[in-house]
């Protein structure tokens, strides 16, 4: 297992930073660490062009000790925007390259010992999509629940840009992940805690709030609700729901640390692009709760 921390520094968070958007990409120009011992976990949501997501990976590498990435959806989406054109597995596998030329931590790479304050924890960065489980009050399938949201007109962009290839569909990547993935989770000692970061949460609760409850079935998977406990999870570090707040769930801290869309965090009282603390814990107790002006924002296909 690697370890690259010194006894100092902080674990930081950011997701979600959508820099198509000037206003974002200004935030991230501004980003900084407190620290020289300072690592940064970016879970997912950069932007949808390869090109985007290495200036952003290059910058920020440049300027923390360590910088760990996890897939959102937005970096899977085969844009027409983007003159790479390659689809599902290969995409993703391009994206692990090009985070591997620049030093960024993957996924697919060992996970990292956090020995800084708060340590020593496994980070762990996953990689583990959505496979249609949330679904809507009344639904009992994935049909069901694809048609009750076509009907609302709260429909993922996933549907026509994040291509499965070569599994047969999304969900059937998304199992194939889970199966992978908590193989590794399970060679951890059981010694040590863990941070372990999706771009999605590993339980439904934090979806409780969005305005369009049909959203949810891109937002997740039942089949990992029970690993923040399996696993010894000492904080969940998620982003997607564009809904910035802290949760505890059966005792465990879930951190939502997305920036999200300008017309979103213009909204908020507190500035935009904050990277959050994730270790040593900046929230001991409690819930932060959805800021004012938050709830509902998300739902929009995106």
């Amino acid at each position: 297992m690697e370890s690259t921390a010194g006894g100092a520094g902080q674990l930081l968070a950011i997701s979600d930073l959508h820099i198509g958007y000037a206003e974002n990409r200004a935030l991230v120009e501004r980003m900084r660490p407190g620290t020289d011992e300072d690592w940064l976990i970016v879970a997912g949501d950069i932007a949808e062009t390869v090109s985007d997501v290495r200036w952003v990976l290059e910058l920020l590498a440049g300027r923390f000790r360590k910088v760990l990435w996890s897939p959102g959806n937005h970096e899977l989406w085969t844009h027409p925007k983007d003159p790479v054109t390659l689809r599902g597995v290969a995409r993703y596998e391009h994206l692990v390259a090009l985070c591997r030329e620049l030093g960024v931590l993957t996924p697919e790479d060992p996970y990292p010992l956090w020995e800084g304050p708060g340590g020593p924890v496994v980070v762990a960065p996953l990689f583990l999509l959505y496979d249609y489980s949330f679904l809507p009050p009344g639904c009992a399938t994935k049909d069901e629940g694809l048609t009750y949201a076509h009907g609302t007109g709260i429909v993922c962009n996933d549907e026509l840009l994040l291509h499965p290839d070569p599994y047969p569909s999304r969900e059937a990547w998304c199992r194939a992940r889970v199966a992978a993935t908590e193989r590794r989770l399970a060679e951890i000692p059981d010694t040590l805690p863990t941070v372990l970061i999706n771009h999605y949460p590993l339980d439904r609760h934090p979806t409780e709030v969005l305005w369009y409850p049909e959203f949810a079935m891109w937002c997740g998977t039942t089949l990992t609700a029970d690993w923040h406990r399996r696993f010894r999870v000492d904080t969940m570090v998620y982003g997607h729901l564009h809904i910035p707040r802290t949760t505890h769930h059966e005792g465990v801290r879930f951190e939502e640390v997305s920036v999200g869309y300008p017309r979103e965090w213009q909204k908020r009282p507190e500035p935009p692009g904050r990277l959050r603390r994730i270790l040593p814990t900046e929230v001991a107790a409690g819930d932060r709760g959805t800021a004012p002006g938050v709830r509902g924002d998300h739902g929009d296909p995106r």
